[in-house]
C-alpha cells in the first residue's frame, strides 16, 4: 500500500503568491467585499492547501442540500459536511452572479478572491437537525449557526493568497502537499492519522502506540481553529505534544502538524469528516474513538464507528481504525480497553474530564496512570496562569 489517493482522485489547491495581492488589490480596489470571521477564514484555508479536496470554492445551493441531506456531493463522492460561506440579506440583495468579490480578514486585509457561481438561502433548523441531529442551542454547532449575520450565503470558486497560515503554529502548518513529501521523504507507505481537540493524555497515547505496530507512521493531527471557550488553548495543547513526543515516541516514525479547521462538534458527521481530510494530507488509516467530534451527551459514544462502517473502502479510501475506551488496569498493571481486560471496575483507573480539571486547577497532578508528569505540568501551569488573571471580588 502506497500512500492514499486524495478525495476525488486529486489535490485541488487554490493558492496564489502573496507577492501579487498589491497589484490583486489595485486591480479589484472597487470590487464588493466580503468580511470573513475567524471560523469563514479557517474554511478558506482548508479550501486553499487543498484538504477539503475536491472543493475548489464554497459549496453552492445544489451541493450544499446535497451534503446535508445525504452526505455526499452532487456527483455521489461522500462529503458530510457543509462548507459555506455565510452573508447578511443586504450582502446577498447586492451581489451578482459571475462577478468577483474581495475576501477580507476583521482587519480588512485580502485574503483573496472569489468568483460569485450562486447566491441562496440556508435553511438553517433543518441545517441544524440533519448535521448535528438537535436545534438546541446549547449545541455549540447549533450556537454558532444562530450567531451567523443572516441565512444567506454565497457559492463560488476562490483564489487565495498563500501566507494564509501566518501565525504561531506556521512552522507546523503542513499543507497536504507538504505533509504528503514529508511521508515520502520518511519512507512511510502506510500513515495513520490522529485527530484530537484535547491535551494528550495516556488513553490517547495507547491508541497511537497500538495503530503504530500496524503502519509505518503516525500523523499527529490536532485542531488549532476555533473550538468552545471551555476548551484548552492550541498553544497549551501543542506545548503537551511536544513534551510527550520528545520523551515518550520514537522521533523517526511520528510527524506532528496542525489541523487548521474549526471545530463543529457535529460528532459521526465530523468523524467522517475528519478522516477524508486526513486521506487529503496521504494518511492511509485514521484513529477514530470513543465519541469522537461528540460534545456533551448529544450523540453516543461509538455512533461514529456505526456510520464509518456503513462505507465501502472504496467510497472512504481511508481504512478506519476504531477502538473502545481505554484506560488502566491496576489488575492488568498497564493501559487496556475493554477488549483487552476483563477485570471489574475497581480495578481501573477512569476520571472525568470536570474531575481532571478541578485536579488541575487546585494544582494536583491527575494519577500517572492517566496523565504523563511532563503533561500535567504544562496543563498545571496554564490553569493557574487562568487563576492569576481572574481579579479578586471584594466583599463590598
Amino acid at each position: 500500500m502506497f500512500l492514499s489517493v486524495p478525495h476525488g482522485g486529486r489535490l485541488i489547491t487554490a493558492l496564489t503568491p502573496s507577492s501579487a495581492r498589491p497589484e490583486i488589490a489595485r486591480a479589484y480596489a472597487n470590487r464588493p467585499f466580503i468580511r470573513l470571521s475567524p471560523r469563514e477564514i479557517s474554511d478558506l484555508g482548508l479550501i486553499a492547501i487543498g484538504a477539503v479536496s475536491p472543493l475548489d470554492g464554497f459549496m453552492d445551493e445544489k451541493t450544499y442540500r446535497s451534503v446535508v441531506e445525504r452526505m455526499r456531493l452532487p456527483d455521489g463522492l461522500v462529503f458530510p459536511l457543509p462548507i459555506v460561506l455565510p452573508v447578511r440579506e443586504e450582502e446577498s440583495r447586492s451581489l451578482r452572479i459571475g462577478e468577483v468579490v474581495r475576501l477580507l480578514d476583521p482587519s480588512d486585509r485580502l485574503l483573496g478572491l472569489l468568483t460569485v457561481s450562486d447566491i441562496f438561502h440556508r435553511d438553517l433548523e433543518w441545517e441544524a437537525q440533519e448535521v448535528y441531529r438537535t436545534t438546541d442551542p446549547a449545541h455549540p454547532g447549533v450556537a454558532a449557526l444562530g450567531r451567523l449575520p443572516g441565512a444567506y450565503a454565497v457559492g463560488g470558486r476562490v483564489t487565495v493568497f498563500d501566507d494564509w497560515s501566518d501565525g504561531p503554529f506556521a512552522a507546523q502548518a503542513l499543507t497536504p502537499t507538504e505533509s504528503r513529501a514529508r511521508f515520502e521523504a520518511l519512507g512511510w507507505q502506510t500513515v495513520v492519522g490522529f485527530q484530537t481537540r484535547n491535551p494528550i493524555h495516556r488513553a490517547h497515547e495507547y491508541i497511537q502506540k497500538c495503530s503504530l505496530e500496524v503502519v509505518d507512521g503516525l500523523f499527529l493531527h490536532p485542531l488549532v481553529g476555533e473550538t468552545k471557550e471551555d476548551d484548552v488553548p492550541a498553544n497549551v495543547r501543542m506545548e503537551c505534544y511536544n513534551v510527550l513526543l520528545e520523551r515518550y515516541y520514537p522521533k523517526t516514525r511520528v510527524v506532528l502538524g496542525v489541523f487548521p479547521g474549526a471545530m463543529r462538534y457535529a460528532g459521526p458527521r465530523e468523524a467522517l469528516f475528519h478522516a477524508l481530510v486526513r486521506k487529503n494530507y496521504g494518511c492511509t488509516h485514521f484513529i477514530v474513538g470513543r465519541d469522537h467530534a461528540g460534545v456533551g451527551s448529544y450523540y453516543g459514544p461509538f455512533e461514529a464507528h456505526a456510520l464509518l462502517r456503513q462505507f465501502s473502502f472504496d467510497e472512504l479510501g481511508i481504512i478506519p481504525i476504531f477502538f473502545d475506551t481505554a484506560y488502566y488496569c491496576r489488575t492488568c498493571e498497564g493501559m487496556v480497553s475493554h477488549k483487552t481486560c476483563g477485570h471489574d471496575e475497581g480495578s481501573h483507573v477512569l476520571l472525568s474530564g470536570t474531575k481532571v480539571r478541578q485536579m488541575l486547577r487546585d494544582g494536583l497532578p491527575p494519577p500517572p496512570e492517566m496523565t504523563r508528569p511532563e503533561v500535567a505540568a504544562v496543563l498545571i501551569g496554564h490553569y493557574r496562569k487562568n487563576e492569576e488573571k481572574v481579579p479578586a471580588v471584594s466583599g463590598h
